[in-house]
């Protein structure tokens, strides 16, 4: 009997392991469906909440095109504002939004789903108020702001989502690649919406154009904001709340601390000067986006058709560097170049360099070169390649940069909350891009004096000559984060030979 016994004992204890392994198994790979529906959502998204901003020049030609009567009372030129104005807002909200649903922000991160329904709702709701506009202010407030604060709230508890599920620096995708991917099909919908709208307009006209987006807006946001589940973090946290409800004060007390988010970043150098470098390259990058339109079609002499191509071909590179940037700023390429016994490293100051700079450089070489003549087309069509893959790419290195400020966090034994970090580095670039629309109108008037069309004219002499200048530059010192990085290092070789 007691061999028996023994022998019955030894058959269980083989068994555990195996039912383990296809228990972890089994998890792993609903783990593995669940992020794939998260990041589908989140790409689906992107047409809902950027559609409109992205295709925003087509609406802008449309207004500038003498052979459409302008529909609104006020002055046309502040029609160039709701763009930048939109993407602003947007841009602004999300430091506010993103420290609400944060993980640490208690009961509203636990209704993320609810919150991007309730900003589907608005965005719609704005959409069809600004078809029955009939003075231009009206435009701005239901299209520039309330449409824009729908689409931030839609954007914010979704994107909070997708990087807590891919906070995995170990995994096949980590976040900077997970954020990367949903930026390229952001630029796929850049590429594919002036068409769309440039059909409606021609077809229809401006109020039905806008009532079809309005249930395109509808349709898509809800599908994907359903796809984007609740991270497995927020679910234990809830779970865990709901089991402790009943304990006492002190209870309570260490659930409300473990809510507050750290500030710990904001007594350093390093988070100013990216938010800094960001402002200034966002400054410039929504200037194309609003005039292109106008410009192909007064300087180069192209019709509607060619103009909308031309903002197309702005956005189609981005497809491409927002994966390709999100790679770089990885780190995976460093872990590639050790293995082949390389020991060097792009860091987060040096992508972000890179983007910003060959940005600028087409804006000077490209874009101010710009003629009405027959070459003109093509540095244009040139133009809008080049400036879109790196000024497109731009925003996919934050990855990085929110990797580096992980890194000095743990340096330092300080907690950080990337989540609340991206929210107020999107802030920065709201920042950038309301400056940017704000200084586009004047900047417009200073070169009215110029010609416009007259053949053989540069993009430097026409009515677009200011603005180049200033994309060009503000372009450019998006790369203030390598500069400062290599006055650190000046600084420190100094002080050695001293």
């Amino acid at each position: 009997m007691p061999e028996t016994e023994t022998s019955h004992i030894s058959l269980e204890d083989l068994s555990p392991p195996a039912s383990e392994d296809i228990a972890d198994s089994r998890r792993q790979s609903e783990s593995s469906r669940q992020r794939a529906c998260v990041l589908a959502g989140s790409a689906l998204l992107q047409l809902p909440i950027w559609g409109f901003v992205m295709c925003y020049g087509v609406f802008q030609e449309y207004y500038y095109n003498p052979a459409n009567s302008f529909p609104f009372s006020g002055n046309r030129e502040l029609t160039g504002v709701i763009g930048t104005t939109s993407n602003g807002v947007i841009y602004l909200s999300m430091p506010f939004l993103f420290a609400l649903f944060t993980r640490n922000g208690g009961w509203a991160a636990r209704r993320r789903r609810p919150a991007a329904l309730c900003g589907s709702v608005l965005t719609c709701a704005s959409f069809v108020l600004s078809s029955f506009s009939t003075h231009v202010w009206h435009l701005v407030a239901t299209q520039g702001v309330l449409a824009a604060l729908g689409c931030a709230l839609i954007y914010s508890p979704t994107t909070l989502s997708l990087g807590e599920w891919f906070n995995r620096p170990g995994g096949s995708i980590n976040r900077s690649v997970a954020y990367g991917v949903v930026l390229s099909c952001k630029n796929i919908v850049g590429s594919g919406c002036p068409f769309l709208i440039r059909f409606l307009l021609d077809r229809w006209g401006l109020r039905t154009t806008l009532l079809v987006w309005t249930a395109i807006t509808a349709g898509v946001s809800v599908v994907g904001i359903m796809l984007v589940l609740t991270p497995p973090q927020l679910s234990s946290s809830s779970e865990e709340e709901e089991t402790s409800s009943s304990d006492g004060g002190g209870s309570r007390a260490r659930r409300h601390h473990g809510r507050h988010i750290p500030w710990q970043f904001l007594r350093h150098q390093t988070f100013y000067i990216y938010c800094v470098s960001i402002v200034c390259q966002s400054a410039g990058y929504g200037i194309p986006q609003t005039y292109l339109n106008t410009y192909a079609a007064e300087v180069t002499l192209l019709s509607q058709a060619s103009a909308t191509l031309m903002l197309a071909l702005f956005n189609v590179p981005g497809i491409f560097s927002s994966s390709f940037f999100g790679y770089l700023g990885s780190g995976k390429p460093a872990r590639s170049r050790r293995r082949w016994g390389i020991n060097t490293s792009l860091s987060a100051a040096i992508v972000t360099a890179i983007s910003a700079v060959s940005a600028g450089l087409s804006a000077f070489l490209l874009w101010g070169l710009t003629s009405s003549q027959q070459s003109g087309m093509a540095l244009l069509v040139l133009f809008s390649v080049t400036f879109g893959f790196f000024a497109g790419g731009y925003s996919a290195t934050w990855g990085g940069i929110l990797n580096e400020l992980e890194r000095e966090a743990a340096q330092r034994n300080e907690a950080i909350d990337t989540g609340m970090l991206y929210g107020l580095l999107n802030g920065a670039r709201g920042i950038g891009y309301v400056s940017g629309g704000l200084a586009g109108v004047p900047l417009l008037r200073a070169g009215s004096g110029s010609a416009s069309n007259v053949a053989g004219v540069f993009g430097y002499e026409t009515t677009y000559g200011p603005l180049i200048v200033f994309t060009g530059l503000s372009s450019v010192l998006g790369g203030l984060g390598l500069l400062w990085k290599w006055e650190r290092l000046l600084r420190g070789w100094m002080a050695r030979i001293r």
